[in-house]
């Protein structure tokens, strides 16, 4: 098992904590991370793109002229897409981008984005992070004692405190251990972990 110490938000040392190899041990497989990336990143697409059909546009249902005699193409109505002000033919309608991905697929990315984190240094272990005052200025100066500018910061519990005071500094990130991600992991240089969460992620995540 590895083993990472414990810090309070003053960055003491505390305590170590025991990790299980089966979620911070497994082995690299970028493939996986990247499979999980880009359905993370189609999911947020909107895909609201939308054109008006012929049968969407409102206009006289009544036909422009007599279908023979005046040499002219024959023509049953204004709403047809050859015709200005007509319906859009094969025009983009609202659809979903999203792709789906395997559980286990989704599991095992987050597995090796916590393992990376670990091996290069970039996760932290904090015992809780309950700051007693929504100060901007209190938080950034947790984040000095940790040599920290850009992480993202995962909790047992909401912390109201914690999210008033971090909203208003550039490059941080806090939420839930429920809402955990792959994207979020790999976007943010480091991770800071409550001790509690750290359970709740590995009960989560143990195959």
């Amino acid at each position: 098992m590895s083993v990472v110490d414990v810090y309070n938000i003053s960055r003491e040392k505390i305590s170590e904590l025991n990790l299980n190899d089966e979620v911070f041990g497994v082995e690299i497989k970028p493939h996986v991370l990247h499979q999980v990336v880009v359905s993370q990143m189609a999911a947020r697409r909107s895909g609201t793109a939308a054109t008006k059909t012929r049968s969407m546009v409102i206009c006289s249902g009544k036909k422009l002229y007599k279908q023979k005699g005046t040499g002219r193409a024959r023509a049953g109505g204004a709403n047809s897409p050859t015709r200005r002000g007509g319906g859009i033919a094969f025009g983009p309608q609202p659809r979903s981008y999203a792709i789906s991905i395997p559980k286990k697929v989704r599991k095992s990315a987050l597995r090796i984005a916590l393992t990376d984190k670990l091996r290069n240094n970039k996760l932290v272990v904090v015992d809780q992070f309950d700051i007693p005052e929504r100060k901007t200025k209190k938080f950034a100066e947790i984040l000095k004692r940790f040599e920290i500018s850009k992480a993202l910061i995962v909790t047992d519990i909401h912390r109201d405190n914690l999210d008033l005071a971090s909203r208003n500094i550039a490059g941080i990130k806090v939420m839930r251990s429920e809402g955990i991600n792959v994207y979020d992991l790999l976007k943010y240089d480091s991770v800071m972990l409550e001790q509690p969460a750290i359970v709740r992620i590995q009960e989560a995540l143990v195959p």
